[in-house]
């Protein structure tokens, strides 16, 4: 199957796009643009892989489901549109950001900053129903991203893994992590934030994991 992703990504992952569950969610996607809402756009569904290459990726950062709301949703996990107003797990984000190394909370909830300079913002499900958190879990796109994470651990080395919430960590099982670096922690979430989210340095502790192993670190 022909996917329009970033060349690099192709290479890895065009072994993926060729299995039958893919096909089948291909089908599924295309059927929920044309009969429904859906986000993010169809063109940034892929946002995230095009803006961080495989050769670039020094950072994962897993989420779940994209924002399903209107204009927030871009193809990266936990950002949004220039303009749009900061959803409570980014605020705490950007609040974590200014408690570990002092970055002021930006103007702007677009985190692209970040994946041009490897951060790979990876959603586990990639499109969402609008108004239906979930809507399209289970139907393909869980099986991609995990195919996603155990490539990028099976063929590159020091990589940082940061692993939010219960739901992002079950992932550490698709990690070697022998090869990477996997910071765990509570989901930036108002409901589990104050449970060990604020506080865990994952910001100061990636650059620093970055530093030592020669590689340039984030400026985030």
């Amino acid at each position: 199957m022909n996917v329009k992703i970033e060349s690099s990504w192709k290479e890895v992952l065009q072994t993926e796009f060729d299995k039958p569950y893919f096909v089948k969610l291909t089908d599924f996607v295309r059927d929920e643009y044309k009969h429904c809402k859906v986000y993010p756009p169809a063109g940034l569904i892929f946002n995230a892989f095009n803006l961080c290459p495989f050769n670039n990726v020094k950072v994962v950062l897993i989420g779940q489901d994209p924002y399903h709301e209107p204009g927030q949703a871009h193809g990266l996990c936990f950002s949004v549109n220039d303009g749009v107003q900061f959803p409570p797990s980014l605020l705490n984000i950007f609040k974590e950001l200014k408690s570990d190394i002092g970055k002021d909370i930006p103007q702007s909830g677009n985190l692209s900053r970040w994946a041009e300079q490897g951060v790979l913002l990876l959603n586990a499900t990639l499109t969402v129903r609008e108004h239906q958190a979930g809507a399209h879990q289970g139907k393909g796109w869980e099986e991609f991203t995990d195919a996603v994470i155990r490539i990028l651990s099976e063929k590159k080395d020091g990589l940082v893994f940061m692993l939010w919430g219960s739901y992002a960590q079950s992932k550490a099982k698709l990690i070697d992590e022998s090869r990477h670096y996997v910071l765990r922690s509570a989901h930036p979430s108002p409901l589990s934030a104050y449970r060990g989210f604020f506080g865990n340095h994952h910001f100061s502790l990636t650059n620093d994991y970055l530093s030592k192993n020669g590689k340039t670190i984030i400026n985030w």
